[in-house]
């Protein structure tokens, strides 16, 4: 055992000294009154402008005509067909002359033969403009946002919030958490910026109000 993690562990235990035995974390209250969210403005706009810094493609639509712009989106993108969760809504697809894969009969490859996926989401995060998927309503396994190379998610209005101690509560910690942040990126040695590495190229957001 190395000297450092001996220290380490010496300085845990001194730390835990005094702890009665039996004694579990959730026995101790700790505060938490500090600031769980900062005024930054309206939060529909606030979640637009952080996706767009991502570079994804954000649309804002009234709840009647949702079905309209993902069928524009689609058609903008050339994808003729697409993968979708198997409980998400038909409404979303009325408009389009796409074909609708549902996933739950698509296997890896299968999903690597779709034009992209459509899904909903758990919540959507202003401040960071991350939207977070738990495998819940609408969203389907992991994979099938993960393989396609372009994602539209459709996203409620009363599922953004402001920052992530809001959004926690929303999520089933017992399910898988996918946290999307724009496109999928990275940067290479020179630091030239890679898409698609590990996910989708194209993140399209459908903010339906």
């Amino acid at each position: 055992m190395s000297g450092s993690r001996e220290r380490i562990l010496g300085r845990v235990r001194a730390a835990l000294a005094d702890v009665p035995p039996g004694e579990a974390p959730e026995d101790v209250l700790v505060p938490r009154d500090y600031s769980s969210a900062h005024d930054r403005g309206e939060t529909i706009a606030l979640l637009v402008d952080r996706l767009e810094d991502y570079k994804a493609l954000v649309h804002r639509t009234p709840a009647g005509e949702s079905a309209e712009v993902v069928a524009r989106a689609l058609a903008g993108r050339g994808v003729r067909r697409v993968a979708a969760p198997d409980d998400a809504p038909e409404d979303w697809f009325a408009e389009c002359d796409t074909d609708v894969a549902r996933a739950g009969g698509l296997d890896p490859a299968g999903l690597d033969g779709v034009d992209g996926v459509v899904t909903g989401c758990a919540a959507a995060i202003a401040e960071t403009g991350t939207i977070v998927l738990d495998a819940g309503f609408a969203q389907g396994r992991r994979a099938l946002t993960l393989i396609p190379d372009y994602h539209l998610c459709v996203v409620r209005a009363d599922q953004i919030v402001t920052g992530v101690p809001q959004a926690l509560p929303r999520l089933d910690p017992g399910r898988p958490l996918t946290w999307i942040s724009g496109p999928s990126a990275t940067s290479d040695i020179e630091l030239d910026r890679v898409e698609g590495v590990h996910g989708p190229r194209t993140l399209e957001v459908v903010i339906v109000e």
